[in-house]
C-alpha cells in the first residue's frame, strides 16, 4: 500500500489515492476539528459516495467529534460499472486500512449495502472498533433463502445496522436476532428513499440516520 496524491475538493475535503492490491482507491476526508473517532464508509455495488446516506453522515458527524473517511473502492475510481467479486472488495479495503488507522484514533468500519458486507467481513482482523452497516443486503431480493446473516453475526465488534422499513434486500423484521443494534428508516427502500405518500419526507428519514449514528458512535466511548 502506498499513498500516491492528494488534493483538496471543491469542498474543502481533501481527497487522497492510495494504491491497494485491487487497484487505485480513493479516500475523501471530511475530518473533525477535533476527533476522537474515525468512521470510514464505502459505497455499494450500483452506487458511489454520492448516496445521500453517506453525504448526510459526512455532513453531520465531524460536528459531533467524528472524522468521516468517504472510501471508493479501486472497480469504481477506475470508472468500470461493475463490481467484482467479495474478495476483491475485501483486498481493497484492507489496502487503503493503514491510511485510515494512521492518525492512531479507532476507526469504524462501515459501508452501504455491499460495503457494509465488506466491512462486517474484515472488522476482526483489521482491529476496527466497530461496524456500521448501512442497508445490509441481507438477501438477494425475493430470494430470503439467500441469507447472508453469517456475515453480519460474525462481524465481532459491536455493530449497528440502519435499515429501511421496506428494503427489498430485507426488511427489518427478517433480521435475526444477533449482538448488533438496528435503526429501522419507516418506509425507506434500500437507498433510503421514501415514496411521496410517506407520512415522513427525505429530510426526516436522513434524521433518522444521522441522529442515530450519532448517539451510537457517542456510545462507542
Amino acid at each position: 500500500m502506498t499513498k500516491t496524491s492528494s488534493d483538496v475538493t471543491r469542498t474543502g475535503d481533501v481527497s487522497e489515492t492510495v494504491e491497494t492490491d485491487a487497484g487505485t482507491a480513493r479516500v475523501t476526508w471530511r475530518r473533525a476539528a477535533k476527533a476522537r473517532l474515525v468512521l470510514a464508509v464505502s459505497h455499494g455495488a450500483g452506487g458511489g459516495i454520492e448516496a445521500r446516506d453517506l453525504r448526510a453522515l459526512a455532513g453531520t458527524l465531524p460536528a459531533h467529534g467524528v472524522s468521516v473517511a468517504l472510501v471508493e473502492q479501486p472497480w469504481r475510481v477506475a470508472g468500470k460499472k461493475v463490481a467484482p467479486a467479495p474478495r476483491t472488495l475485501d483486498a481493497g479495503w484492507r489496502g487503503v486500512w493503514p491510511v485510515l488507522a494512521e492518525q492512531g484514533l479507532p476507526v469504524v468500519s462501515g459501508g452501504r449495502s455491499a460495503g457494509a458486507r465488506v466491512a462486517c467481513r474484515t472488522a476482526a482482523e483489521l482491529g476496527a472498533a466497530a461496524v456500521l452497516a448501512l442497508s445490509f443486503p441481507l438477501h438477494p431480493p425475493g430470494r430470503p433463502e439467500k441469507s447472508r446473516a453469517a456475515e453480519l453475526l460474525g462481524a465481532g465488534v459491536p455493530t449497528l445496522v440502519v435499515q429501511g422499513g421496506n428494503d427489498p434486500f430485507g426488511k427489518p423484521e427478517e433480521f435475526p436476532k444477533g449482538p448488533y443494534e438496528l435503526i429501522e428508516v419507516p418506509h425507506a427502500d434500500h437507498g433510503f428513499a421514501v415514496p411521496k405518500r410517506a407520512p415522513l419526507g427525505e429530510e426526516e428519514a436522513l434524521a433518522i440516520i444521522t441522529d442515530g449514528v450519532v448517539r451510537w458512535a457517542a456510545s462507542l466511548g
